[in-house]
């Protein structure tokens, strides 16, 4: 963190201190800078930081002016150690995994800054033009541990393929062997795209659906015609077929590869308790080559793009505030996500590889957030007035 810079000329209160306290903030999942300010008489600051802690509006002041390359450079240094600490193994398939997808962190009617999107709804009161911020992630995904590794902001008049591409051209540099394979959903599968990633000597892993249709009939044909397979994933029963060298996607450059998974599992309704069977029919296109992952592979591949939805923007959303809008600040807001990301990276690889499994055993990762957010408000005064004995 000591190397984050801004471009303050002669900034009184340090940038390291500024990135030491919303780090503490993202910890702590206080939620909000004023929540962050109320902690200032708290001892725990001076020995964190060796002095008081700055304001609400000085860090929020200051996260606007923050190098973001600074802020990524954290990240990438979480990743080092933790690979050098072979912390990062593969799944048992042997392929990491990096999972794009865009994200909207928030939107409003009234506010708006210079990196705001742009779009007109139809409300109540007419058409209204509405305020928002989209992003795209990546996230790695391996065996134990998952990392988010980057961010990137979507500009006016892009597409979120456009920002994911520039995305992976920032993370292709920085972090070149940190994974095998690049899965996202439909959007993703693009000729362009593909294109992209395979100048980039990686693979990748998209969902195929009616947009690329001559592809998805031809497979759909070709299927038809031969046996399946069954392979077995956890509690889901079905069946797979898998095919390679599909010319009909003339916009790639290579023959790709169409894996089919049509999969039933059986849940109890919570409202009667009565079995049903819900049935999902799934299309990848790929250029995994068969010799390097087989049927199954791709198709737990391909479902694990869920993971940057469900375990990385819903928990970094939901139970670390990192959608929250401290500072309406184009670099403000990017450079808060990325802190958010480094924070929780950390406090995951703390849970997951530092706690012995009986200490996770009794302590969940909610309790040991309390714990963290206790320190700070253990020796704070007491603010309630008391009446006379």
């Amino acid at each position: 963190m000591e190397a984050v810079r801004d471009d303050r000329r002669q900034g009184r209160i340090p940038t390291a201190v500024v990135v030491r306290s919303a780090v503490v903030m993202v910890l702590a999942r206080l939620g909000s800078l004023n929540a962050l300010e109320q902690t200032r008489p708290s001892r725990f600051w001076r020995g964190w930081l060796g002095g008081p802690m700055p304001s609400a509006d000085t860090v929020g002041r200051v996260c606007g002016r923050i190098e973001v390359a600074g802020v990524r450079a954290v990240l990438r240094q979480e990743y080092g150690r933790l690979k050098r600490m072979k912390a990062l193994p593969p799944a048992t398939h042997g392929l990491m995994v990096a999972v794009v997808d865009g994200h909207e962190s928030h939107a409003t009617f009234r506010r708006c800054c210079p990196g705001c999107l742009e779009r007109r709804v139809h409300t109540a009161r007419g058409e209204r033009v509405q305020y928002y911020h989209r992003y795209v992630a990546l996230r790695l995904v391996g065996g134990t541990l998952e990392l988010m590794l980057d961010l990137e902001e979507q500009g006016r008049g892009e597409g979120e393929v456009g920002a994911a591409t520039r995305l992976l051209e920032r993370v292709l540099k920085d972090y070149p062997r940190a994974f095998d394979v690049i899965t996202a959903d439909g959007l993703y599968a693009q000729g362009p795209f593909f294109n992209f990633v395979l100048s980039h000597g990686q693979h990748v892993v998209a969902v195929l659906k009616d947009e690329q249709r001559d592809l998805l009939q031809d497979a759909r044909a070709l299927f038809e015609t031969m046996p399946s397979a069954k392979p077995r994933e956890g509690s889901v029963q079905g069946q797979a077929w898998d095919a390679e060298g599909f010319r009909t996607w003339p916009q790639v450059h290579l023959p790709v590869r169409v894996v089919r998974s049509l999969e039933r599992r059986t849940v109890r309704r919570q409202l009667d308790g009565q079995a049903e069977e819900q049935v999902a029919d799934w299309f990848w296109v790929t250029t995994l080559p068969t010799r390097q992952a087989p049927t199954p592979v791709v198709i737990q591949v391909g479902h694990r793009r869920w993971n940057i939805e469900n375990e990385g923007f819903n928990d970094l959303v939901n139970h670390w505030h990192a959608d929250h809008v401290y500072k309406h600040h184009p670099t403000a807001m990017l450079v808060l996500w990325l802190l958010a990301m480094a924070g929780v990276n950390l406090f995951l690889a703390f849970y997951r590889r530092n706690l012995k499994p009986a200490a996770r055993a009794l302590a969940s990762m909610l309790h040991v957030a309390r714990r963290i957010s206790a320190v700070l408000y253990a020796d704070l005064p007491d603010p309630t007035p008391r009446g006379p004995p």
